[in-house]
């Protein structure tokens, strides 16, 4: 019986919703995992920074990619998420907190010469050009709602040393201040590049800015960036497997050099890659 009791305990205690965070410590502008265990009646509900969390459902709990926006002050973060416990009743859903501890970031600083006329566009059919460029990148990014595309960790797109870190903050020209949202990888003008996971291909496109073009649609809200490419070896609506090449290291666009800009985007914000690279998805 007392045995009986113990088992009847820890079912009742495991059937309770929680929530944790992977990892629960992170600096502005990483990606982390937002995990909700527990029988509930529906999708969990909750926002981290102003921005709506998106739940899929995993092997064991129900799971959402939360990011950080790089303004995020260093301290502790409170994450609460609503839960409605199945067979909850008149208190469902509850409120669940965890606490996400951030880090104070250490974004370096950097001069870069560009050609002029990418500090300051001329000419109304280049405005033009960038607005065109804008409005398909919208789309690329306005993908339903799904569950992962992919089964594994995220990888690097071509294995170099990294020239330009996220967060990394600029100054054009002496003059035009910006902030770098993504990787810049080293290599030369051919060198592969690969899928840094499984997913749909929704943008192959020559752009003003970013040059030769691929956006990969991850799933669970989750999007990869390759920029600058010499040429590109997909179309669009093609699935990728991880490790597959997507094009060719090259100099198009905004660039000082060859290289690859990699870039990982959750919902609306750009997410320091690394801090994909580190998650792991076997909830």
């Amino acid at each position: 019986m007392i045995a009986f009791l113990a088992l009847a305990t820890a079912l009742s205690a495991a059937a309770v919703p929680s929530v944790e965070l992977a990892p629960r410590h992170a600096r502005p502008g990483d990606a982390f995992l937002v995990v909700v265990r527990g029988e509930l009646a529906a999708a969990p509900t909750g926002a981290v920074a102003g921005r709506d969390l998106a739940f899929f459902r995993g092997r064991a709990a129900q799971i959402a990619v939360a990011g950080l926006p790089v303004e995020t002050p260093a301290g502790p973060l409170d994450v609460t998420v609503w839960a409605e416990a199945e067979g909850g009743g008149e208190h469902s859903p509850l409120p669940l907190h965890a606490t996400l501890d951030v880090a104070a970031p250490e974004f370096p600083h950097r001069e870069l010469r560009v050609q002029r006329e990418y500090v300051t566009p001329p000419a109304h059919e280049v405005q033009r050009r960038i607005e065109e460029d804008r409005s398909a990148f919208a789309r690329a990014f306005a993908q339903p709602e799904a569950p992962p595309l992919f089964r594994r960790p995220f990888a690097w797109p071509r294995r170099a040393r990294v020239t330009a870190g996220y967060g990394e903050e600029r100054t054009l020209n002496g003059v035009k201040p910006s902030q770098h949202y993504g990787l810049d990888l080293a290599g030369r003008v051919g060198a592969p590049v690969a899928a840094s996971n499984d997913g749909r291909v929704v943008l192959v496109r020559d752009c003003w800015a970013s040059g030769k073009t691929v956006i990969l649609w991850h799933g669970a809200g989750l999007y990869t960036t390759y920029f600058h490419l010499s040429r590109s070896a997909v179309t669009e609506g093609q699935l990728v497997r991880r490790g597959q090449r997507l094009g060719q290291v090259g100099a198009t666009g905004r660039v000082s050099g060859p290289h690859l800009h990699w870039g990982v985007r959750v919902g609306d914000l750009y997410v320091d890659p690394r801090s994909i690279l580190q998650l792991r998805w076997g909830w």
